[in-house]
């Protein structure tokens, strides 16, 4: 002990000789006397009652460890109290039996306490039955879902279907649906939360059976149980997948024991009594002082004690933890004994005080017990420390929780503690994230929500646009009063919540700490550690449920590390002025580049990183100075195609890391390490070791003499020089692009820290926030379905008294739930929703914006950025815009047009990036960018963007539609017409005004904002380019065909099956592939109008090369549209009358006025002579049918010259019935366009000579022959062979390459022929 306790890590004074009596004061060395009174008090009887003076035995160092000894001596009942007791059979260690006792597949914890559910429902039993007696134990319920928890014979047999309660002689408790189970089910007990615990109690001498949930009793479940011989009762435990539970059965000291009911384990009774001797020996050395001088002993308070090294005092300590110490490795002991005295002192004193008496507790600990036993202790400590945090009840004050958590703060700020524990146990044993979480409470009553918000209050539906979106309602006085109360009690209960994520952010800031380097590594690169390989879990084992942190921790633990690397972060600007604020924080490019910091096995914008690393190796050598040598890529290469070679072989020497930085210069080594080969690096980080990568010296131009030989370490290797750098090297900065500069923005730790945070969000939190707005959604719909009522009310009769009661019936019902609701809302405003939390997730999206601008800069190396970055951006926007409001608004964040604006031009530069392969990403950013122009204020942002940018996104939206989702890029392009068009300012269609949207927020029911900017630049786009507008109108129009054609073969199908007699039904698939080809019809015929009113000479010039055949492409389409929905009695008729759920939006309406509009256009608002070529073109067309066009108004046949239009015929179709939507210009122009149609066709028809079959073209047989193809010399109308060159070179006869197309006129070739004959 003396050797050991040479090596104390506290401070001590400095001896000197002086007088006897400074030197008694000093040393601490004591007579006799009082050495014999301090021990006597230190080592007291157990009842405490000190004997005679005269006659206790004389004390000294000698003989103490024989009175400790007999101190310590239990009773023999207490001895054997730990045996066989009567009543229970069994193992006394009592454990869940993994052996035997189980059905379906289940995952056990280690301690063979815990169990997951892995299979449909699997049931598990205990080691040990009873059969007599008062017996409890107790269930601390992880997750909320299906568990059926009770007891069961040995004889019951379960499977996947029945479980626990399903079978005779088989008893359950299912919080989850709230019932009870033996064969049949009733109501019982109360609905069961995450973090419940349920105790499970049986008597044997009255045969009942009851349970309780935290510790209050549901009363009687079942009586009359059968008992006898051969009845013996199992704990067990049927669950579903992945829900999870942990057992007591008193292996720790029961959280709500029962008076009369034992736990199926006993306690330590022995050791528990040794160990509470001891901790009073302990307490009396804390509270007596000894004073040499005056030769007394001195009592003063315990919290006020300080460890001074006194010989007397550390000779009595090392005394007591030589019995102490191997009492402190149990379970039970450390979570009864230690940590009940933790938790006294942290409430006694003041906060300080506690801190350091705590401190120099486990400074004892660590002095006076041997390594391993103090980490046992430590481990066992934090257990069941996260275990009271995790299970405690949710108080009005959460007084608990915060005394757990300053208890914990307490551990972790001593210093070599908190390495140990972040080392060993945080992140490898615990789920340590469970301490940054506060669970919501299901039950509102017991949270005590009511009394700290008394007065409820829901806030009316909204849009989660903005301001100017936001419906008006007229608040009332009373409700005014409501509100105002309401803000006050969230107020009262967000400071009590903030107090407790105060706490959380401290945890944090202890664990980032990297200044506490003295004697080893700092806490702060521990942490990167095992941060990155929590990251990796969750990253990687999306298919392993049971390893991912839930996402609603995830969500608590970002916004407490933002909190705590923003402290840091700016806390290092304010000693170095060269360095940035938090608020211009980004990740360098290089970062993802230089192999420093491991994504796993994360996609790419480019692809995969071993791609890159071959395509891209020269663009690394000249802009980032990273050289991969070529025999180094070439064994890297062949090792990618060895699926096996994954790890280094048994027995193959690992090379170490060197302790300095290798030497300059030096020959590429050519056999191949062993580390190199190591799984934790990632097949694709391989190409990034010692002989692959060669980087500059920062401070020197790059020369083939002076490169440095780098090693990238896995996360495991790597120290603080290698993350932080040193003067020959940047660390994690190392390869530092040119556009980048040259001071560093922070410390690299903390820039690898940030980059966890933006993969964290990506990982669950977006999902998280997302899923917990049904919260809100679900007070929405009630305060609807209340204000319904009480309409209803208002309206009824008074003699109808049976329809008022269910009326007032339902009223009371809607409120309760709404009282409940609202304050469970305030619970997760204050949580997740705040404006605190709001302003985390902003910055996170700025860090992502100023990180893809950066990356951006860097030209091609801008493919080596994770993909989840741009994901980030996109989703954190979408979080901001949709989940907090309307209590926050994104408009009142600062620099909000600013990030708008820069977003935009991320979306708009890089949505068609051939940097960026990887089909999800891309389509995310068509996504963004289609749901980007649906809204004002961000359509606002697009066209505040330089225009060379704009100029360019509208650009690659017009580049053919081949190859690429061209969908989403045709909606874009609607979206910017939709507001401009015939018809076309509609918000949702005319007749589905009636129903109810499942959400009124999507982008699709925005109300119309086209950007006539983006018009134009279109526009100009379309005139400039000589091939810009006929590729892009010969992919529209043949997507057009497509998607109509697709849908008439669909409307077919399902009116097939709607007219068999045997019942059938329409796979729901089915129905929404046919309304998305329809509404793909009507916004393709929408970008047509679009284009032809902007830039009309691309059809009606005929100057052009291709106007005309693709004014005869758009007349056949628009023939074929009309004819096919306005035939009296067709298919389309059928289909619109069923009004078949998922087929809502197909209706005449707006694919007739998308086609009106196209036909006035070209028709009516043009010049004489274009509207007399577009006529001879439409009318010219086999197809066309003047009826379709009468239609359009309602008459079943064209009116006769010189008459006027007849009114509508109401059971008809007709534009002139949407006078809200149609104004009566446009209804003019269509009645226009009806007369001018009449009159053409009538002249047409009179002025048409037959034509010979022979001199039609062979392939349309609409129009005669008008070009002659060379040099094979076969002929077709013009029409045809322009667009059938469009997208092929081939003759359509003899498959010849064609060459050129001339003119053929029949007249004139035949007076040729002639006149050389």
């Amino acid at each position: 002990m003396a050797s050991k306790g040479a090596g104390m890590s506290f401070s001590r004074k400095s001896y000197r000789l002086t007088s006897d009596a400074e030197k008694s004061r000093v040393t601490g060395i004591v007579h006799e006397k009082l050495l014999n009174d301090y021990l006597h008090r230190i080592f007291s009887s157990p009842d405490h009652v000190p004997p005679a003076a005269t006659s206790r035995k004389p004390l000294n160092f000698q003989n103490l460890p024989e009175h400790l000894d007999q101190l310590l001596q239990v009773d023999n009942e207490d001895e054997e109290s730990q045996g066989q007791a009567e009543g229970r059979l069994g193992p006394s260690t009592v454990v869940l039996d993994h052996t035997g006792g189980f059905e379906g597949l289940l995952l056990v914890d280690d301690d063979l306490l815990g169990v997951i559910g892995h299979s449909n429902f699997g049931t598990i039993r205990s080691t040990t039955c009873v059969y007599k007696g008062k017996w409890v134990y107790e269930v601390l319920i992880s997750s909320q879902g299906l568990m059926q928890i009770g007891w069961c014979t040995i004889n019951c047999r379960f499977n996947q279907e029945e479980g626990v309660g399903d079978t005779h002689n088989s008893y359950a408790y299912d919080g989850n649906r709230v019932r009870k189970w033996n064969v049949t089910t009733t109501n019982y007990g109360k609905a069961w939360a995450a973090g419940d615990i349920v105790s499970c109690l049986i008597d044997l001498d009255d045969g009942t059976l009851s349970f309780c949930l935290n510790g209050v009793s549901l009363g009687i479940a079942f009586e009359n149980l059968s008992r006898g011989l051969g009845m013996a009762y199992f704990p067990a435990i049927s669950l579903s997948f992945k829900e999870s539970v942990a057992f007591n059965f008193g292996s720790r000291p029961l959280r709500y024991p029962v008076a009369g009911f034992r736990p199926l384990q006993d306690p330590p009774c022995a050791d528990l009594v040794r160990a509470q001797r001891l901790l009073g020996c302990f307490r009396a050395v804390l509270s007596v002082e000894l004073d040499p001088v005056e030769g007394r002993l001195v009592e003063k308070e315990s919290s006020e004690w300080q460890l001074q090294g006194q010989p007397t005092i550390l000779l009595t300590l090392a005394h007591i933890f030589q019995h102490f110490a191997p009492l402190l490795r149990k379970v039970y002991l450390v979570e009864a004994v230690l940590m009940s005295f933790l938790l006294g002192i942290m409430e006694k004193g003041t906060p300080a005080q506690a801190q350091s008496l705590v401190h120099q507790v486990l400074d004892l600990l660590w002095l006076f017990m041997e390594d391993y036993e103090v980490q046992d202790c430590l481990k066992q400590l934090m257990m069941s420390l996260l275990r009271l945090y995790r299970f405690s009840p949710i108080v009005p004050d959460l007084g608990l929780q915060i005394h757990y958590l300053r208890l914990t703060i307490s551990i972790l700020r001593h210093q070599k503690s908190r390495k140990f524990l972040l080392s060993n146990v945080l992140f490898d044993v615990l789920r340590s994230v469970v301490f940054f979480y506060i669970k919501s409470p299901l039950r509102v009553e017991e949270a005590g929500l009511q009394e700290l918000i008394p007065t409820t209050w829901w806030p009316h539906r909204s849009s989660r646009e903005g301001r100017e979106s936001k419906e008006v309602n007229e608040e009332t006085a009373e409700e005014r009063l409501r509100r105002r109360a309401y803000e006050r009690g969230c107020q009262r209960l967000k400071k009590r919540i903030e107090v407790v994520e105060e706490l959380q952010v401290q945890i944090l800031k202890l664990l980032l700490d990297n200044k506490d380097d003295n004697g080893g590594e700092a806490s702060r690169y521990i942490f990167l550690t095992k941060f990155r390989k929590f990251l990796q879990e969750n990253a990687s084992g999306r298919g392993n449920m049971p390893m991912l942190c839930p996402p609603e921790y995830m969500v608590c633990f970002l916004h407490r590390l933002i909190s705590a690397l923003r402290y840091y972060w700016d806390e290092y600007k304010a000693s170095n002025p060269h360095a940035s604020f938090s608020e211009e924080a980004y990740i360098p490019p290089q970062i993802f580049y230089n192999g420093k910091v491991d994504y796993f096995d994360l996609q790419r914008l480019g692809g995969l990183l071993s791609h890159l690393r071959k395509t891209l190796k020269d663009d690394l050598a000249s802009k980032a100075n990273i050289v991969i040598d070529p025999l180094e890529l070439q064994a890297a290469t062949m090792d990618d195609l060895d699926e096996d070679d994954e790890a280094t072989p048994a027995g193959t020497q690992v090379w170490q890391r060197p302790m300095q930085a290798l030497a300059m210069g030096g020959a590429l080594p050519l056999p191949r390490p062993g580390w190199l080969s190591s799984p934790t690096l990632g097949r694709a980080n391989r190409f990034l070791s010692t002989a692959a990568v060669s980087l500059m010296t920062p401070r020197r131009p790059l020369s083939t003499l002076e490169k440095v030989k780098v090693r990238t370490l896995s996360v495991e290797q790597r120290t603080r020089e290698d993350i932080e750098g040193s003067h020959w090297n940047e660390g994690l900065l190392l390869g530092r692009p040119p556009e980048e500069p040259e001071q560093p923005l922070t410390e690299n730790s903390l820039l690898e820290v940030l980059d966890g945070a933006v993969m964290m969000y990506n990982l669950s939190v977006h999902q998280q926030l997302g899923k917990m707005v049904g919260v809100s959604d679900d007070v929405n719909e009630y305060a609807m379905a209340l204000r319904d009522t009480e309409d209803k009310l208002r309206r009824c009769p008074r003699r109808r008294k049976d329809i008022l009661a269910e009326l007032t019936k339902s009223q009371k019902v809607f409120s309760e739930k709404l009282d409940h609701l609202s304050r469970r809302l305030a619970w997760v405003h204050a949580t997740v929703y705040s404006q605190e939390k709001m302003l985390d997730i902003y910055w996170l999206l700025r860090v992502c914006l100023r990180t893809i601008e950066h990356g951006d800069r860097t030209g091609s190396l801008f493919a080596f950025m994770p993909e989840f970055y741009l994901s980030v951006a996109i989703n954190s926007y979408s979080a901001l815009k949709n989940y907090f409001g309307p209590v926050h608004s994104m408009e009142e964040l600062p620099g909000y047009e600013e990030t708008l604006t820069r977003l935009a031009a991320i979306l708009a530069k890089h949505f068609a990036d051939t940097r960026i392969v990887g089909t999800d990403i891309r389509d995310s950013l068509m996504q963004a960018l289609a749901s980007y122009v649906c809204y004002p204020h961000s359509l606002r942002a697009v066209e505040r963007i330089p225009e060379d940018q704009r100029i360019a996104m509208v650009r690659n939206l017009l580049a053919p539609y081949e190859q690429r989702p061209w969908a989403q890029t045709n909606w874009i392009l609607v979206r910017l017409w939709r507001g401009c068009g015939f018809g076309y300012r509609y918000t949702r269609l005319p007749h589905l005004l009636k129903t109810k949207p499942e959400d009124a927020n999507l982008p699709s029911l925005q109300k119309p904002c086209p950007s006539t900017l983006l018009q134009q630049h279109m526009a100009d786009l379309l005139r400039q380019g000589s091939d810009v507008a006929p590729s892009f109108l010969n992919s529209v129009l043949n997507q057009l065909n497509w998607a109509f054609s697709e849908f008439i073969g669909m409307i077919q199908e399902i009116q097939q099956a709607a007219e068999r007699l045997e019942r059938n039904f329409v796979d729901s698939r089915q129905l929404k592939v046919c309304a998305t080809c329809f509404d793909l019809s009507v916004s393709l015929l929408r970008v047509l109008e679009m284009t032809i009113t902007l830039v009309p000479e691309i059809f009606l010039d005929w100057a052009r090369p291709t106007s005309e055949m693709l004014l005869r492409r758009l007349a056949q389409l628009l023939n074929q549209v009309l004819n096919r929905v306005t035939a009296e009695r067709n298919l389309f008729d059928r289909v619109v009358t069923l009004r078949l759920p998922g087929l809502e939006s197909v209706d005449h309406y707006p694919i007739l006025v998308a086609v009106t509009g196209i036909l006035v256009q070209l028709l009516v608002r043009g010049q004489a002579s274009e509207t007399e070529r577009a006529t001879s073109v439409l009318l010219a067309d086999p197809c066309f049918q003047l009826r379709s066009i009468c239609y359009l108004l309602g008459q079943p046949e064209p009116p006769a010259p010189g008459t006027v239009l007849p009114a509508p015929d109401r059971k008809r179709f007709s534009l002139q019935s949407y006078t809200d939507y149609i104004n009566a210009e446009e209804l003019a122009q269509v009645e226009q366009m009806l007369t001018h149609l009449t009159f053409a066709s009538a002249q047409a028809a009179a002025a048409s000579l037959p034509t010979s079959e022979e001199d039609l073209c062979p392939i349309c047989y609409a129009h005669p022959i008008s070009a002659v193809f060379q040099p094979c010399g076969h002929k077709s109308c013009k029409a045809c062979i322009n667009q059938h060159l469009m997208n092929n070179k081939d003759c359509f006869f003899c498959k010849a390459t064609i060459v050129s197309v001339e003119d053929w006129d029949k007249a004139a070739n035949t007076s040729t022929t002639s006149s050389a004959a």
